[in-house]
């Protein structure tokens, strides 16, 4: 009979004994621990052929319903296997692993938290007394401090985690060479103590435990890189990845996954915080790979079920990860522009879609910060993919994309929410499919509230792209401050001081863009405004919609797009007018403004509603505001065309500011056409401000 047989008939034997439900005995397992002590000195090959044997009924034993077995084999269990660490292990053996393993079982088998706590206690122990040997066997002790994470009982989890932690702090500082193969499973293990929602305090120390990993791998890189596994062929230069950030950084995506707000908002913040400090040191290929994980966070398949929490992922997580990966992608431009750039374009189109208002407001605000920071190193192609990512982002977010058949009804009380989130916006941001869609239904009254939201959210999105490509061209707050001074200028009479704030241009991407470039942006901006235009123009369809359930103080109306688009146009049509670099395309430039400029003007005297008028006061200071700075040669055509259209206005009750530019506007016709003498200049302001009025 050999020693394997003998230990096995051995067992059983103690299986029997242990059976009695009254009085177990434990002789025999007493003397298999015994067995054990003597036998332990035996060769690798032998010994692990006794101890499978033994291991498996200390599984069985271990799990015992009479907790006193139980007890006695842990203990047991636990003196062997401080007798074993003591030993120690030698390079490329795996037997810690083997001799560990009851623990493991136990631990996940055994629901007793007497048993539960003694194992917790027991490895514990080990860890204090015999880190120096251990190696393999870490893999086992991460594993039953795994299995402890996600437990209920307090103190168990407080052992555990603080045993966890003083690995994770003093023993890696000292070992870490050892603990190498089993560094995956310690983030792991810290992961598990994250998820458990009823200990949110050990949650947030154990995020930051995981963020202590990140230094030990940012500082020791060569450890990882020469550490060689058996199971692991991994090319030398991605060793440092795939053994050590990737292991991190995959297990904090987890955590944003699987965890309550709180949690997961802290879990984002410090993924970016290691991508934005040890960025430098990844490689391009890495970067793919971690932004693979990254859009798992947007991944709409992945959301709950419930609406209102789905709401909140997108509102809060979906919300910060979309910042966070803007700030990233800028501090770490040259290597991500290559690799990640569509995918970024991409990820941001996909926000803007979504049937919510601040995830779609925040998509366009971080494509005009991607862009305004990095444009100065934005290649021709570069930029030829975000003007089509702008233009698609235009046409997805159209109003009219709805489909035609596409009714609702809004009940009493979100149309009264509906009418209160206009009224806060100060404009109403309401559209519609198109004119067939409302032709000879003026009644019909809508079945899914949702429809109207979904509408706001387009034209929002409408309106945030439009101030979107004005800031990325003439950079934030300039149109803005050249509003301002237009008025005060026309208050003062003296417009030419306006011309002043002609250098703020340069600040914006203006230079960086090729005149195609900016061709296509002002087809984006035209089309807006055309829709916009077409629609309040088209009183029918507005009433339909008033009727259909949006019952505000007025019909819906898009004035704000309808003026914001075409006062951004006329920005970069005079910009490019007057830049000295494409004088050769000066004519054609000067055709489409002429064009463009007529219509406004035509249109403008065509409107009926004196609010509408009032509107437009801004842009028609723009307009002639920024024609009367064009020199003589450049005036002429300007106000051959649109001398029939400022006389049509002067019928109109004008405000005075506006009336003052009209004034100077036709001063200037007078002397660049030499038809009033120069003596008689002064006379022609009465008279045409009597008209005017």
């Amino acid at each position: 009979m050999t020693q394997v047989d003998f230990v096995r008939w051995l067992c059983a034997v103690s299986m029997d004994e242990l059976a009695s439900a009254h009085q177990p005995r434990m002789f025999s397992l007493q003397k298999i621990v015994e067995i054990s002590y003597y036998n332990m000195n035996r060769i690798r090959l032998q010994w692990s052929r006794i101890w499978q044997v033994i291991g498996d009924h200390f599984n069985k034993v271990g799990c015992n319903p009479n907790e006193d077995v139980a007890i006695f084999a842990v203990d047991s269990l636990r003196q062997l296997s401080m007798k074993f660490l003591e030993k120690g292990e030698l390079a490329n053996f795996r037997f810690q692993k083997d001799f560990l393993r009851p623990f493991e079982h136990i631990v996940k088998k055994n629901r007793s938290p007497t048993i539960r706590d003694m194992v917790i206690r027991c490895v514990a122990q080990m860890v204090n007394s015999q880190a120096a040997n251990i190696r393999s066997g870490w893999k086992n002790i991460f594993s039953v401090f795994h299995q402890a994470a996600s437990d209920h009982d307090e103190n168990i989890v407080d052992l555990a985690f603080q045993t966890t932690g003083h690995i994770v702090m003093n023993t890696f500082k000292q070992h870490f060479a050892a603990a190498i193969d089993s560094f995956q499973d310690a983030v792991k293990c810290l992961s598990e103590f994250v998820c458990n929602a009823a200990f949110p305090d050990t949650s947030m120390e154990a995020i930051r435990l995981i963020r202590h990993c990140a230094k030990y791998v940012s500082e020791r890189p060569q450890a990882l890189r020469e550490y060689t596994s058996d199971d692991m062929n991994v090319a030398p230069g991605d060793r440092v990845w795939v053994r050590g950030w990737f292991p991190i950084l995959f297990e904090l995506s987890c955590i944003i996954n699987r965890c309550k707000l709180d949690v997961r908002t802290r879990g984002l913040t410090v993924m970016f915080e290691i991508m934005k400090s040890y960025g430098h040191t990844f490689e391009k290929h890495w970067w793919h790979d971690l932004f693979r994980i990254i859009f798992r966070i947007f991944d709409n398949m992945k959301l709950p079920e419930q609406q209102t929490e789905k709401t909140e992922w997108m509102t809060t997580t979906c919300n910060h990860a979309l910042y966070a990966i803007c700030d990233v992608f800028t501090q770490f431009y040259e290597p991500l522009s290559e690799v990640l750039l569509a995918d970024i374009f991409a990820q941001l189109q996909w926000c803007v879609k979504q049937d919510n208002e601040q995830l779609a407001r925040s998509g366009t605000n971080c494509l005009e910060n991607l862009v305004i920071l990095n444009g100065e190193k934005f290649s021709p192609e570069v930029w030829d993919v975000t003007c089509s990512c702008m233009l698609d982002i235009f046409q997805t977010t159209s109003p009219h994309a709805y489909d035609h058949h596409l009714m609702c009804e809004v009940d009493s009380q979100s149309q009264s929410s509906f009418e209160r989130t206009l009224s806060e916006r100060g404009h109403s941001q309401m559209s519609t499919a198109s004119d067939e869609t409302w032709k000879g239904k003026s009644h019909t009254r809508v079945s899914d509230h949702r429809l109207f939201a979904g509408l706001l959210i387009k034209c929002v999105v409408q309106l945030e792209l439009i101030q979107t490509i004005d800031n990325i061209v003439f950079y934030p707050a300039t149109s803005k401050r050249e509003d301002a001074e237009n008025m005060a200028a026309a208050q003062r009479d003296a417009l030419e001081q306006a011309e002043e704030g002609e250098a703020e241009v340069d600040q914006g991407m203006y230079r960086h863009l090729s005149s195609q470039h900016l061709f296509k942006l002002l087809d984006c901006l035209l089309e807006s405004h055309r829709f916009a235009k077409d629609f309040n123009s088209n009183n029918e369809q507005r009433t339909a919609l008033w009727r259909a359930g949006f019952k505000g103080k007025s019909k819906p109306n898009l004035l704000k797009q309808e003026t914001s688009s075409l006062a951004c146009s006329l920005r970069i049509l005079f910009r490019m007018y007057s830049d000295t670099q494409l004088r050769d395309s000066w004519p054609d430039i000067q055709t489409r403004l002429l064009h463009v400029c007529s219509e406004a003007l035509a249109y403008f005297i065509s409107l009926t509603s004196e609010s509408h008028r009032e509107a437009w006061t801004s842009l028609l200071l723009l307009l002639l505001t920024r024609t009367l700075r064009l020199p003589d040669d450049k005036f002429k055509p300007h106000a051959s065309c649109y001398y029939h259209h400022l006389c049509e206005m002067m019928q109109f009750d004008l405000i005075p500011e506006l009336r003052a530019v009209l004034r100077r506007f036709f001063l200037r016709i007078g002397s660049v056409f030499h038809i009033a003498a120069p003596e008689l200049g002064q006379a022609q302001p009465s008279s045409s401000s009597s008209s005017s009025s």
